[in-house]
């Protein structure tokens, strides 16, 4: 129909400021500002976890859906026309759109405040490297801009360029602080932005196996400070609304999705996430057991973390252990001091677990690592990477733990750019 068109139903809104306003004036680049961490936190967030959860098996698509009951048996049958794996493409593209738009003005529109041009600066290049490393989450390849027909680089180089977009953000902040200005009409009370900065370098450098500039980064960070995503009822928190609502496409699975082997059931986390369970009936002959959301997913306003602090004990611990020369005693310290937290986390996530007693060799800690990453960060989409790069047990051969390794690349994509790569076999 759209293709038929016989006229122009692009109409203008005389209420709404124009691009030329929008990136030539202060106000106009604060508000897309606000803006952009809008739409990540509302848009492209809510793929990054719930698809790649579906696949990570952190979550069961429960409804008759097309798309979802695809998207949850994995495998030869998910198609590049799905609806949710092309959104996790599509919607981080858009976030890159605006964060480039941002990246090309504010150099302009602040020539004369530096300390409005950093803030701006570096909370773009913070969203970019996000959407970046969201793709990289899901996709074999992708690429580095939203220009049309853009040509694909393997998934290391979109994480390459998320690290350097970051290292950019983190100079900024460190050259000039933003102005007052800027982290009241932009950042608000509840998102740190020099700490997720920090988080993100140490989160995305461990992504790409650079384990001394993660280690670096994690100890950069402060523990005792919260930063998240802020919601409201016309933009609510995305997991709640696909997840509790009447309707609902998905639910939590049983120990978050885990073996049985790889979960204590003192574990604190399980309460604060989860309550239930239920237990379904797949139709094949076999049932399931789910729960329903709690933490961090319990009404429209609930705020989402933009990362825990404990991942950067766990970060800081899995770089020990990846280390050409491992050190085990540091990575033990830091898997002690999340296991047996009972106070002190900002975000209130208590494991309340003993001491680790098992074999102090690297595998044997790395698994732990493991385990306490998959509780700890329960949808935080980040599940998938963890499993492929833990190596845990991987389709085609198994799909308990993971039933894709990458998607398809959408099928619009394909349409509209030859320069798409062949999608990956499973």
């Amino acid at each position: 129909m759209l293709g038929t068109a016989a006229c122009d139903l692009d109409l203008p809104n005389p209420n709404a400021a124009t691009d030329a306003q929008t990136l030539t004036t202060r106000e106009g680049l604060f508000a897309l500002s606000v803006g952009l961490r809008q739409i990540y936190s509302t848009a492209a967030l809510e793929p990054i976890v719930l698809t790649t959860g579906t696949t990570s098996r952190e979550v069961k698509g429960i409804t008759t859906f097309f798309n979802i009951t695809e998207l949850e048996q994995g495998g030869a049958q998910l198609s590049p026309s799905n609806a949710n794996t092309s959104a996790l493409f599509a919607r981080n593209y858009r976030v890159i759109l605006i964060a480039d738009q941002l990246i090309a003005a504010a150099p302009s529109v602040f020539s004369a405040d530096a300390a409005a041009r950093s803030g701006v600066l570096a909370h773009a290049y913070l969203f970019k490297a996000a959407s970046l490393a969201g793709v990289a989450l899901g996709f074999e390849q992708g690429p580095l801009s939203a220009d049309a027909a853009p040509t694909f680089v393997p998934r290391q180089q979109l994480l390459q360029e998320a690290i350097r977009l970051l290292d950019l953000a983190a100079q900024e902040l460190a050259t000039t602080p933003p102005s007052a200005e800027f982290n009241s009409q932009v950042i608000g009370p509840d998102f740190n932005l020099p700490n997720t900065v920090q988080a993100y370098r140490a989160r995305f450098n461990l992504m790409a196996g650079n384990y001394a500039a993660a280690l670096a980064a994690a100890n950069l960070v402060n523990l005792t400070v919260r930063s998240a995503f802020t919601y409201s009822t016309q933009n609510p928190n995305p997991v709640y609304q696909f997840t509790i609502l009447p309707g609902t496409n998905f639910r939590p699975r049983d120990r978050f999705g885990l073996p049985a082997n790889l979960v204590e059931p003192g574990d604190g986390r399980l309460a604060f996430y989860l309550t239930g369970p239920v237990v379904v009936d797949n139709n094949n002959g076999s049932t399931d057991n789910i729960r329903s959301l709690a933490g961090f997913f319990t009404s429209q306003t609930s705020p989402i973390p933009a990362y825990l602090p404990d991942e950067m004990r766990l970060i800081r611990a899995e770089a020990n252990l990846r280390a050409a020369t491992p050190n085990i005693a540091a990575a033990l310290t830091d898997i002690n001091a999340v296991r047996t937290q009972t106070t002190g986390d900002p975000f209130g996530v208590y494991p309340g677990l003993p001491a680790y007693s098992g074999p102090l060799t690297v595998d044997a800690l790395l698994l732990e690592v493991y385990k306490q990453r998959s509780a700890e960060l329960f949808l935080s989409g980040l599940r998938l990477d963890d499993s492929r790069r833990f190596g845990r047990p991987a389709p085609p051969t198994s799909l308990t733990e993971r039933t894709r390794n990458f998607y398809p690349y959408p099928q619009q994509e394909r349409v509209n750019n030859p320069n798409t790569p062949a999608d990956p076999a499973i």
